[in-house]
């Protein structure tokens, strides 16, 4: 019973999710056929939570052409997307934040976090309710809105591009030394590609993790900040995006959000185990082919 107690004052918000979420399914109708029918998709949950909080990219990698396959419509891929990864987004992000506090807070090659996180939280909102809102406000910005009958080819380019950025910048990984400070370059350029990135991540729920995580890795800064950073970045974002699809486009299909969202806070706290056991380069290189695979299977030839 002490251990127990123990457990629960040292992880507080697991217990306090798990607790919601055991309150949320025991008011489901039909629950066997519910559990039957959806368990399935906590699995699905767990391994996109892994790979995006282990690599800074979006859960909507794993997510996106899986529900592709199924044969969802499109809004409701991108919607559902985003429910999943506010769950496993936020466990990766407070996971991360933890870490941080407990271990980084005085490292060298992690001083640039909360500015990094200034810089691109708000632009990378902005990118993402231009894109969302735009369209409503006037019909002028329509263009903004992209085209969802078109998200599967958007994703597959979109994925091949990220994964040959990552296996460019694979090289630079060997680094012992790492960048701390941001520069008046950096400064200028991280709020322009989080805000790039934050509207590429209303139409396809992936981007903004992404580009900016390659970008830091790029400019010189430690891969593992790179990646909670960015894993903070996208936790905001989802929660920033997915509101539209609540009161707007009623797309989510909380049956699947359910089940894989359990999934997916599994998969966020554990993937902080996963960057730490590996290698950046090899974490990488597998990310990387990953995505690059992902990205071809949307291609129409294929």
């Amino acid at each position: 019973m002490n251990s127990l107690k123990s457990l629960v004052s040292h992880h507080p918000y697991r217990f306090t999710l798990f607790f919601c979420w055991l309150v949320l399914v025991s008011w489901q109708e039909n629950l066997p056929e519910l559990i039957s029918t959806f368990s399935g998709f906590l699995f699905l949950g767990v391994v996109g939570a892994i790979f995006a909080n282990a690599t800074g990219a979006g859960g909507g990698v794993v997510f996106v052409p899986f529900f592709n396959q199924l044969g969802f419509e499109p809004q409701a891929i991108v919607a559902t997307s985003f429910a999943i990864q506010c769950c496993g987004m936020t466990a990766g992000a407070i996971t991360w934040w933890r870490f941080y506090q407990d271990h980084c807070q005085k490292a060298t090659a992690w001083q640039g976090l909360k500015s990094g996180l200034a810089l691109t939280v708000p632009a990378s909102l902005c990118g993402i309710w231009l894109a969302q809102y735009g369209p409503v406000i006037t019909p002028r910005l329509d263009a903004l809105q992209g085209n969802m009958e078109a998200l599967h080819l958007g994703f597959g380019v979109f994925s091949i591009l990220l994964a040959l950025a990552i296996f460019a910048s694979i090289p630079l990984l060997k680094r012992t030394v790492f960048s701390s400070k941001f520069t008046q370059f950096d400064i200028l350029a991280l709020p322009v590609v989080a805000f790039v990135g934050g509207a590429v991540t209303a139409w396809l729920s992936v981007g903004v993790g992404e580009l900016v995580a390659v970008y830091l890795i790029i400019r010189g800064f430690s891969v593992t900040m790179a990646i909670a950073l960015a894993v903070i970045l996208s936790a905001a974002s989802v929660w920033g995006a997915v509101v539209y699809h609540i009161f707007f486009s009623h797309a989510v299909m909380w049956a699947v959000v359910l089940f894989a969202g359990l999934g997916a806070v599994i998969g966020g706290i554990l993937a902080k185990r996963v960057v730490l056991a590996f290698s950046p380069t090899r974490l990488k290189l597998f990310f990387a082919s990953w995505v690059f695979i992902m990205g071809l299977s949307g291609l129409p030839v294929f």
